[in-house]
């Protein structure tokens, strides 16, 4: 078939986009928008509290809730992760995205409202359904898309995962400016934000198809596979993917889609499940969270003047969203592998860089602007390397009975380990001050090496092709040490 078949067409472009606006975007949004309207929530639980009960609450009693209102969307967000088996395998993967959207508009609803009811409890109840609708939608996106993908360019297309999170994240960052809805009499109305891109999806997607792959393996319906990769991607019969697809089809020999637990049970998934969870381990120990959430604190230790850490952050998220992109150039040449272990391997040592200049910092007045330069090349390799790669890689691990099982495991690890950073990076920040910075420097050295000897490469593979590949992973007996390690690269 020709080459321009795979090429991405405009429907298929459009696809692309409008998923993210209910998956990736509203996420990367919800992760920075918290971060500006701070002050004003607090405020606004001191009010409503002495409103209430006719006394001020206590200083204790105000962290305490708004510790609440940061942490209940991650918990909201880790319950729609593990429920995208359930939901995806009810309605298809169109239907829950849509459904899904449902529920945004009903937090953005509750949020809307909460500062004319004076009630701080309807922030905690709208904070938890955008996290549900987040870690349910991200799940959701992955999936529809890499089922949607030819596999000549699975990689470039889900790439826009990555590109359009990012993307969410300086959104965020940019409408939470003062001069923007960083205000006290719009903080709600920021909070809410990713909403409307919602609504833009769900009005959208009904006139796209379900994705083919879903169509065919869970469906068994080949026509209709066929005529939605002719809808997305032009003109054509199809015919290697559609048969590609009927092989890993008759290779699973009707089986349904497995639980977590069955996942987790099958020895002939082990690499892949290891593999899973290292590399989203790292993801949330290399440091890459604790500059996202905690980005004020770092600058300010760093040496940079309060007023200019906000502008530095727009940068930093400016340059995670030019790297994505630069990644799309290269992740189907190059290829899975070296992205990922280059970039943990280079993320390592720009780690120690930082630590060193933090530690330096008194000794020259440009050395805090070097930890600046080095943060902003930290983001750059994550951006180009990991962050890239990980959405691809992670639809391509497993075949189509395990998929679903495989991301709520990854919903689990992300945000159950995104719960664990951000309440030990405080004191970790405090007690090792800018040691700490090695501890992340160590994670992405570890994952480096284990990737680099033990992943083989994905690039244009089947995920049946995939799967043989890590079954002919072989670890040694230690006295056998000519031959201590034997993969299939």
């Amino acid at each position: 078939m020709s080459f321009l078949l795979f090429q991405v067409r405009g429907k298929a472009l459009l696809l692309i986009i409008v998923l993210a606006l209910g998956g990736s975007f509203p996420m990367g949004c919800n992760n920075t928008l918290i971060s500006s309207p701070s002050p004003y929530i607090k405020r606004f639980i001191n009010s409503s509290w002495t409103q209430r009960y006719g006394e001020a609450p206590g200083e204790n009693t105000v962290t305490f809730i708004w510790s609440a209102v940061t942490s209940v969307f991650t918990f909201g967000a880790l319950l729609g992760s593990v429920s995208v088996r359930w939901v995806t395998n009810q309605l298809g993967r169109k239907r829950a995205m849509i459904c899904n959207n449902a529920v945004n508009i009903v937090a953005f609803g509750i949020m809307a409202a909460c500062r004319a009811a004076n009630s701080f409890e309807m922030i905690l109840i709208a904070r938890f359904l955008f996290g549900f609708t987040s870690g349910l939608g991200f799940n959701i996106h992955i999936l529809y898309l890499g089922d949607c993908s030819p596999k000549k360019i699975r990689g470039t297309v889900t790439l826009s995962i990555a590109v359009l999170m990012s993307s969410g994240k300086l959104m965020g960052q940019f409408l939470g400016l003062s001069e923007l809805l960083g205000r006290e009499e719009w903080w709600n109305i920021l909070l809410g934000i990713p909403v409307f891109f919602s609504i833009i999806q769900m009005v959208t997607l009904p006139f796209f198809p379900e994705a083919p792959r879903y169509l065919l393996i869970e469906k068994e319906n080949t026509e209709q596979c066929k005529k939605a990769l002719q809808c997305l991607w032009g003109p054509g019969d199809y015919k290697l993917e559609i048969e590609e697809m009927q092989v890993e089809k008759a290779a699973l020999k009707g089986e349904r889609s497995k639980t977590l637990l069955e996942l987790l049970r099958d020895r002939s998934a082990r690499w892949q499940l290891l593999t899973v969870l290292f590399i989203h381990m790292a993801i949330q120990f290399c440091g890459i969270s604790a500059f996202s959430v905690f980005a004020f604190s770092i600058f300010e230790e760093a040496g940079i003047p309060v007023d200019k850490i906000r502008y530095v952050t727009l940068g930093i998220g400016a340059s995670e969203v030019l790297t994505n992109i630069t990644c799309g150039l290269l992740i189907d040449r190059v290829g899975r592998r070296v992205l990922l272990w280059g970039g943990f391997g280079s993320m390592a040592i720009i780690m120690a860089l930082i630590t060193l200049t933090l530690e330096l910092k008194d000794y020259a007045f440009w050395i805090p602007y070097s930890t600046v330069g080095l943060i902003f090349l930290f983001v750059i390799f994550y951006g180009g390397g990991p962050a890239g790669v990980i959405p691809s890689l992670s639809h391509e691990l497993f075949i189509q009975s395990y998929r679903s099982a495989a991301f709520v495991f990854i919903g689990i690890l992300m945000w159950v380990g995104f719960s664990v950073l951000g309440f030990i990076f405080p004191f970790l920040l405090a007690a090792l001050k800018s040691f700490s910075f090695m501890f992340f420097s160590c994670v992405c050295l570890a994952i480096s090496l284990y990737l680099y000897f033990l992943l083989p490469e994905t690039k244009g593979k089947t995920p049946l092709e995939i799967s043989e590949d890590f079954k002919n992973i072989q670890l040694c007996a230690p006295s056998n040490v000519d031959v201590c390690l034997e993969t299939r690269l």
